[in-house]
């Protein structure tokens, strides 16, 4: 099979991206700490992907974003000869332009594709690690190939001449979401109605009824948390630290530097109350 792996990212820009976590929106940042705190999580998200080897990484981004500020970005990512493309979307709805990027790459009914399974992750997962992205890679293949997603053959594989059966993969995020999602050339599967449907349906129980519904083979990986509101910064703050200490033992982490650099100079710190104590 052949595999890619999609970042789906917005280019960082004042006041339009992680405003959430802004001061005006309840939040405890500026809009420039804001879009600097994306710009080391994308930076950081990039590193991973783009460590991975026999896999092609591919970068969708936002119609209206400054394409020569996403160029200076990645001019800065440990291994910018292992881009394989750089592309914009078609604007419209998060459903839309996500269904855009997967087609882009997959072209669904078509033999021009550029990968045969593609994974798609978002640029604020800063602790994303190879691990992660190789279980989900490995498990695409592993459902493609099982006797379930066979039922869905209808294309050979660019790598060689095994046929790519249906699969999606998913790693959840907080409130109903997923952060991370795989699926191959042949998966009847779209993300129209996924992000925001009008029933109130969470992404991620949404996306479940659409495979469930087709009897796709479905995997899982470990939760992957993204950073939209401030409580997702105290959930991540632990967790960098964490990452950075294993990372002195254990070679195959890559500590998100960037990231971690950001809360630093911020002075940003994750802290819990106190128990309260009894009354005496």
């Amino acid at each position: 099979m052949k595999k890619a792996v999609l970042i789906f990212t917005k280019v960082p820009k004042v006041g339009e991206v992680k405003t959430r976590l802004t001061e005006e929106r309840g939040g405890i940042l500026t809009p420039e700490e804001a879009c600097a705190f994306y710009e080391a999580c994308l930076l950081d998200v990039l590193d991973v992907c783009l460590s991975m080897k026999k896999v092609d990484v591919w970068i969708c981004y936002n119609k209206d974003g400054e394409r020569s500020h996403l160029d200076t970005l990645l001019a800065q990512v440990s291994y910018p000869q292992r881009i394989a493309g750089v592309f914009p979307d078609q604007g419209g709805s998060f459903n839309s332009c996500m269904q855009y990027a997967a087609s882009f790459l997959l072209k669904p009914g078509k033999d021009e594709r550029l990968a045969d399974g593609l994974v798609i992750v978002g640029g604020d997962i800063p602790t994303l690690q190879p691990f992660i992205l190789q279980k989900a890679l490995d498990t695409l293949q592993d459902l493609s190939d099982s006797k379930e997603g066979q039922k869905f053959a209808t294309k050979k594989s660019k790598a060689d001449d095994s046929w790519i059966g249906a699969a999606v993969v998913e790693g959840a995020c907080q409130e109903g979401g997923f952060s991370l999602v795989g699926l191959t050339c042949t998966t009847p599967f779209t993300f129209q109605e996924v992000f925001y449907n009008m029933d109130g349906i969470t992404a991620l129980d949404m996306l479940i009824n659409k495979v469930r519904a087709k009897n796709i083979p479905f995997g899982v990986i470990e939760m992957l948390p993204d950073v939209d509101i401030p409580v997702d910064l105290a959930s991540l703050i632990p967790m960098l630290r964490a990452l950075e200490l294993a990372g002195k033992n254990d070679e195959n982490i890559i500590i998100p530097k960037r990231t971690l650099k950001f809360f630093e100079e911020t002075g940003i710190q994750s802290q819990t109350l106190p128990p309260e104590r009894e009354a005496i």
